[in-house]
């Protein structure tokens, strides 16, 4: 059994969360916060079974899109001035972690 840990972007939550659910995937939804651009996003969990995760990435693969986000730096330039002019950063659509279970309880 695996323990998938998806973090995805807001903006993809309900459509990656209603396909999963379509096909039978049970989900716990965590509100967190990214590190780098510190926005939020959803963190679910999920318990499969082995032969499982493969389908799980590809759903998530369908319904979560990279994007690119307008993000203000406040990094100093050469002249040690500070520049508050927009940048764009590549924004990944999901982060997938998948780890092994021991043992699983419902009770």
């Amino acid at each position: 059994m695996k323990l998938m840990l998806i973090i995805l972007n807001n903006e993809d939550v309900i459509d990656v969360t209603k396909a999963l659910l379509k096909n039978k995937y049970y989900v716990t939804k965590l509100a967190t916060t990214g590190g780098v651009l510190n926005t939020g996003n959803t963190t679910l969990l999920l318990g499969v079974e082995d032969d499982h995760v493969q389908r799980v990435k590809d759903i998530v693969a369908n319904f979560s899109k990279t994007r690119k986000k307008k993000v203000s730096t406040d990094e100093t330039s050469d002249l040690n001035v500070f520049s508050f002019l927009p940048t764009s950063v590549k924004v990944s659509g999901a982060t997938i972690f998948v780890l092994n279970i021991d043992e699983s309880y419902k009770l």
